[in-house]
């Protein structure tokens, strides 16, 4: 089983997934408080079983599952980009990830093409 299966179940089919013992080893509590997450109507859930991370898969599912609405929830999962100036900075100064985007915001344009064009490895193709 996967996260979507979980999450499917708590938005669209309501049917129990954990009956069996072993489905509650499957069950990824992180991934489906994520997903929830992204939805006006399902964020204070989501919120809710955050504090009580504790308790065990199936009290969680079953939480979800019978306090959440049916309804056609999708979004895309917002996934980490690649920066090439934050990588840049970060060569180019040593600087940390934070440290790299603080130096961003104060950077301009022109001091960024001349960073690049000094770290710019040359080479044949």
């Amino acid at each position: 089983m996967n996260p979507f299966d979980f999450v499917n179940a708590i938005n669209k089919t309501k049917e129990d997934l954990l009956k069996e013992p072993e489905a509650e080893k499957h069950y990824p509590s992180y991934m489906v408080n994520k997903a929830l997450s992204y939805f006006p109507d399902t964020i204070l859930y989501a919120n809710e079983i955050n504090q009580y991370h504790h308790l065990d898969s199936k009290l969680q599912f079953h939480f979800f599952l019978n306090s959440i609405r049916p309804a056609r929830r999708f979004a895309k999962w917002v996934k980490k980009q690649n920066d090439n100036d934050l990588t840049a900075v970060m060569e180019y100064y040593g600087y940390s990830p934070e440290k790299a985007r603080s130096a961003l915001s104060i950077l301009s344009s022109d001091q960024l093409i001349t960073i690049k064009q000094k770290l710019e490895k040359g080479g044949q193709i």
